[in-house]
């Protein structure tokens, strides 16, 4: 599967000129990159089998900066593309080939942290366990916590509405913003929702996360911020087959028990995570649950014998419990190193980020069995178990001819299985370009039009993040219905007609 360089649509050369003399007359000469070189650096994100090297990088330091950046972009007609730490794995940072990266790295300040009304206001370049560590000696954290919470940063988890291991208590991304201000794709600043629960009129704040950067950019959050638990309970359950752990989980929640989080990983994703962490999983496991629950101590205690009890019934073999925070964090280590370490058993990997109904999994994950082995296309298997998040991670070898190809065609398979079950594309990631051509399997083409034409409200020249979630963009101002003639992403590989 061959590294795709994507080419874009034209952009007049002056108009890009007048960008860079304006992002220079505003930012500090670091701020500003135009060497070829170095602009590589910024050509991918996590899904680095998509690149784009981009024309011009600004990496402003506050919200004035960015916006005179944006503005300037608007002006000229110059697309832009929003980056924070370029964690995420669905190309949707991925850069336009004649437009301006716009990098919120330095824009790191937490400005507010007020336990009193358990609110933080953060920039964007904020990374996201920095807040909990800012919240933490008031007695708080913030919930929302991918995989990459070391590293991922604020503004694009809003981008993307992530999730994480303990969304299936707390929910995602979007459950915990309040309010943001936002430059708007025409250059202006402003403010959407607020610090108060709930705001009157349309809920442009819902619509702004998830957007994935093309209804504009957001340059300060408001969060909410949750109580540190009294008690804190982590175990971790051996059982044979994803079958058995699948109906524990299925136990557990008909058992009204809501935990914290409860992750699996299959015998590929154990023996990958084994392999970089030593994290000393369950020996012969099949499958394991990493099962958190936090509380009231006397709640946690009665829920956690009810949680062994179950998990005993449902054919465990092993179940080890965290007996400090250090033990706590190695069975975390396992889990949410799964996707790099997957990097210790194949030299490639396609990551891919399906939803189901918790139901469906026995059904879902024996179907993708079928495939891996029908292909001969291995699948290791890591999810939130708890609200049906699959993360199949797809390996192949791209040094052999053919087997990207393969591997392709059995990720999007994946997806037709999840679309098929009731479930969704995406869970987390987003959509960005990697997804875009599913789409049409979920959504007809009026349901496409009619979010596009929520896009063309905030952004009518098309010039934020374009060309991403949509397979076949529709310029503002045209007619809904199919285009004619070929779409330049069609031309890419990246869209299909339906």
């Amino acid at each position: 599967m061959a590294t795709t360089e994507l080419h874009e649509r034209s952009t007049d050369h002056g108009a890009l000129a007048a960008v860079e003399r304006r992002a220079r007359e505003l930012l500090s000469r670091e701020g500003v990159i135009s060497d070829h070189q170095r602009l590589r650096t910024y050509e991918c994100d996590g899904l680095a089998h998509y690149r784009v090297t981009p024309a011009l990088v600004v990496i402003p330091e506050d919200a004035e900066q960015l916006a005179g950046v944006v503005e300037a972009c608007a002006h000229n007609r110059v697309p832009f593309v929003a980056r924070g730490s370029g964690t995420g794995l669905s190309g949707g940072a991925l850069p336009h080939a004649e437009g301006v990266l716009v990098v919120t790295s330095r824009m790191r300040a937490i400005r507010e942290v007020r336990p009193q009304d358990q609110r933080a206001v953060v920039e964007p370049g904020v990374i996201n366990l920095d807040v909990t560590r800012a919240a933490a000696p008031h007695g708080y954290y913030y919930a929302p916590d991918p995989s990459s919470q070391q590293i991922c940063s604020i503004g694009g988890n809003l981008a993307e509405n992530s999730g994480g291991a303990h969304c299936l208590k707390y929910g995602f991304t979007s459950n915990h913003v309040l309010g943001a201000e936002l430059v708007t794709p025409q250059g202006e600043i402003v403010e959407i929702g607020g610090a108060a629960p709930d705001t009157p009129g349309y809920d442009l704040l819902g619509a702004v996360v998830g957007s994935e950067g093309t209804l504009g950019v957001v340059t300060s959050a408001t969060v909410r911020l949750v109580r540190l638990p009294e008690e804190v309970r982590t175990l971790l359950v051996g059982f044979e087959t994803t079958d058995h752990a699948g109906a524990a989980t299925s136990a557990i929640i008909a058992a009204g028990i809501l935990p914290a989080a409860i992750e699996m990983m299959d015998a590929l994703a154990i023996e990958a995570a084994e392999a970089a962490v030593h994290c000393n999983y369950p020996a012969g496991a099949g499958a394991v649950l990493v099962i958190e629950l936090d509380g009231a101590a006397a709640e946690v205690a009665a829920e956690f014998d009810e949680v062994e009890r179950l998990c005993r019934d449902n054919g465990s073999f092993e179940q080890r419990v965290a007996t400090d925070p250090t033990d706590r964090a190695l069975i975390w280590k396992g889990r949410k190193s799964a996707f790099a370490a997957v990097g210790r058993i194949s030299p490639d990997y396609i990551v891919q980020d399906g939803v189901i109904p918790r139901t469906a999994l026995p059904e879902v994950l024996k179907a993708i069995a079928e495939l891996s082995e029908s292909s001969g296309v291995r699948v290791a298997n890591v999810f939130h178990a708890g609200d049906g998040n699959l993360h199949p991670l797809v390996l192949f070898d791209d040094s052999v001819e053919g087997a990207g190809e393969a591997a392709e065609k059995v990720s999007g398979a994946i997806l037709d299985l999840c679309i098929g079950h009731g479930g969704s594309i995406t869970g987390e990631h987003g959509v960005g370009v990697d997804k875009a051509k599913y789409m049409p399997r979920m959504y007809d083409e009026d349901d496409l039009d009619t979010m596009q034409l929520v896009r063309c409200a905030f952004d009518p020249d098309n010039v934020s993040n374009p060309g991403k979630i949509f397979p076949t963009p529709r310029l503002c101002g045209e007619v809904p219905g199919r285009h004619k003639g070929v779409h330049p992403l069609q031309d890419a590989g990246l869209a299909e007609v339906f």
